[in-house]
């Protein structure tokens, strides 16, 4: 499994294309293939870029919890793959993210990839910019969500 990391402002070229960042590149598994699946985000107003093999995995979860064959969880589904690409590296290491999903998010010349543990998040730069929480909101809602653990 891939771990992201990081943050990247880069550039959309005129056909689309994005470079993937060395470093993502670096976080890859030796063995894994250069595709990708991309979809909106459920919650916010980016992409998901999924490593194939990390794409298979959620895949797998949807599938054990999820029926097809009942309505509502039908619609769901429908849902989720609305809008999903696959998506491969070219030998210079871009990735041609559809023009459809681009303008869904309002995504232009400048985004950034920001590396989400199994996934990377395609951002409008402008956007990214101002969803940092300010550093003591940060601080509580850390100590809120991660300062009642208790290790062995």
């Amino acid at each position: 499994m891939a771990t992201f990391i990081g943050d990247y402002t880069c550039k959309v070229d005129v056909k689309g294309r994005i470079i993937l960042p060395v470093a993502f590149k670096k976080q890859m598994p030796a063995d894994a293939q250069d595709h990708f699946v991309v979809r909106k985000d459920i919650f916010e107003n980016c992409l998901v870029l999924y490593a194939i093999e990390d794409w298979n995995r959620q895949l797998e979860k949807i599938r054990k919890k999820l029926n097809p064959y009942n309505r509502e969880q039908n619609t769901f589904l429908r849902n989720f793959y609305m809008g999903t690409a696959e998506l491969s590296l070219d030998n210079n290491n871009r990735i041609l993210v559809p023009k459809r999903l681009m303008d869904l998010i309002g995504a232009d010349r400048d985004v950034i990839l920001a590396g989400q543990d199994g996934r990377i998040e395609i951002w409008p730069a402008d956007i990214y910019n101002k969803i940092a929480m300010p550093p003591e909101d940060f601080a509580n809602q850390a100590e809120k969500l991660l300062g009642t653990i208790n290790e062995p």
